[in-house]
């Protein structure tokens, strides 16, 4: 498969651009080996390695990956969060990649793809893939060399030992980008690129805040990325220095259907020792979403099924004055189910209530729970019409849950897996959270302290022994699917 980077290219004069039509291939050679990371082939591969082997594998989808977003800060700040990204490299077959770094040193104005003919690192040579030069000459008002930026950029650099360590044989496509806009860069690679090329946002999050002031902004900003809101990412600055090669790949995974999973988050502050000025360091990989195989609701009564749920909160709010027009006959609509409502509005959560256990029918648990979500949910006011043209819904319906027998807080881990809906039960409190919740929550822990405190409990409290787990699973779909 392969891998293609994008840079950014500057604004230079006639006589320059000839100066760079006629020059002779070359090789850009690594000018921060020996400063961002070690000279030494041995010593850097060694290093990479005993970040690889610190980091915690977490659970990911079966389904392919297709991008990842990697911190290029300094090794010993930024080692362990790049090298779980890396992780997720291991017996990838892709041979060309995509690597987006933004410009920190020439002030771009638009995209430098570099004329080179290779890349090298103290781990080897990496030749560029035909799509740079294509790319340069089709699209020239967008993509053009820049031989200042070959010099001078480290974003583009620094992640490519890591992705030589585990892809080894790859041809690259290097692009470091400067004030350009991401859908456009987004819109050309959906029709220049396909499925063989793995693309790579390199971006740090924010620089230079407090250790606790950068904690909460970057967990903004990371939880906009998992919940690919483009407009929450950039309501304000200092979210990441690549924020643009970030926007264009989650333009392209909301086109191609791609799930973000969160895999580390680190700072600065946690090796250099000052958390007084600190940067901030994510991990995410881009996954295609796992499909729901089940075949027993077609399209249609799918369509029909959201067309119920959204009459009965158009009905309540007095905008639609007519009857339901649907007459369901299948026989599982009106058999006992656990069903959740869930509404979205740009992509942000608007409301989600349901019921887990099977005590009503499928089509009146969607009728209660579609008033409930949209007018009960106290975590929201109540829905108005004037929001109803934004308004996402997603139907859940769950099967009966299964209590789950484990003998000790290592074993329920293991057991626990992303296409499964959780139940957590402590004498009165309990709180379940769906299968859709494994993609902002992906590691088992997290995911069950967030239960706990969601059940009105300690955050430990999955590890009491008395804890009683349940799973399910669902089959969801929503409007936005089509």
């Amino acid at each position: 498969m392969a891998i293609i980077f994008l840079v950014a290219r500057v604004q230079f004069s006639s006589s320059q651009g000839a100066k760079m039509s006629d020059r002779k291939s070359h090789t850009v050679t690594a000018h921060y080996a020996g400063s961002f990371y070690p000279k030494d082939k041995g010593a850097l591969q060694k290093l990479i390695n005993d970040f690889t082997g610190q980091a915690t594998p977490i659970k990911v989808p079966s389904t392919p990956l297709r991008a990842l977003v990697i911190p290029h800060a300094g090794y010993r700040y930024s080692g362990l969060t790049a090298a779980h990204a890396a992780l997720t490299l291991k017996d990838c077959p892709y041979k060309s990649v995509l690597v987006m770094a933004p410009d920190h040193r020439v002030g771009l104005s638009h995209v430098a793809i570099s004329a080179a003919d290779i890349f090298s690192t103290p781990l080897g040579e990496i030749p560029i893939n035909p799509l740079a030069g294509k790319l340069r000459q089709k699209y020239p008002h967008i993509f053009a060399a820049n031989d200042i930026s070959d010099q001078q950029e480290h974003s583009l650099e620094v992640v490519l030992p890591f992705l030589q360590s585990y892809l080894k044989d790859f041809n690259l496509v290097p692009m470091v980008i400067g004030q350009q806009d991401p859908g456009e860069i987004a819109k050309i690679l959906a029709t220049e690129i396909d499925n063989d090329m793995l693309l790579v946002a390199s971006s740090d999050l924010s620089h230079f805040l407090s250790e606790e002031e950068a904690v909460s902004k970057d967990k903004d900003t990371l939880d906009s990325i998992i919940a690919l809101d483009q407009s929450q990412l950039t309501i304000d600055d200092n979210k990441a220095c690549g924020l643009i090669p970030i926007l264009v790949i989650m333009d392209l995974a909301q086109e191609q259907g791609w799930q973000p999973i969160l895999l580390h988050y680190s700072n600065s502050g946690e090796t250099s020792g000052d958390h007084e000025r600190v940067v901030g360091y994510g991990a995410i990989a881009f996954y295609d979403r796992e499909e729901n195989k089940s075949q027993d609701i077609s399209k249609q009564e799918r369509n029909d099924l959201l067309k119920l749920a959204r009459n009965t909160i158009t009905h309540a709010l007095g905008v639609v004055k007519t009857k339901e027009v649907q007459n369901f006959q299948q026989p599982y609509l009106h058999q006992p189910s656990g069903v959740f409502i869930t509404l979205h509005k740009k992509g942000n959560l608007r409301g989600c209530i349901g019921s887990i256990m099977p005590v009503e029918s499928v089509l009146d648990g969607i009728r209660h729970n579609a008033i409930n979500a949209a007018f009960h949910d106290p975590r929201f006011p109540s829905v108005t019409p004037e929001e109803l043209a934004e308004i996402d819904i997603e139907i859940s319906i769950l099967t009966p849950p299964v209590p789950m027998a484990f003998s000790t807080q290592e074993e329920l881990l293991a057991l626990l897996e992303p296409n499964m809906g959780i139940i957590l039960q402590q004498g009165y409190n309990q709180a379940t959270f769906l299968p859709q919740v494994w993609q902002q929550l992906p590691d088992p822990q997290l995911f069950l302290e967030h239960l706990s405190q969601k059940a009105g409990l300690s955050k430990d409290a999955w590890r009491d022994p008395l804890i009683e787990i349940s799973t399910y699973t669902v089959i969801s779909f929503a409007e936005k699917e089509g």
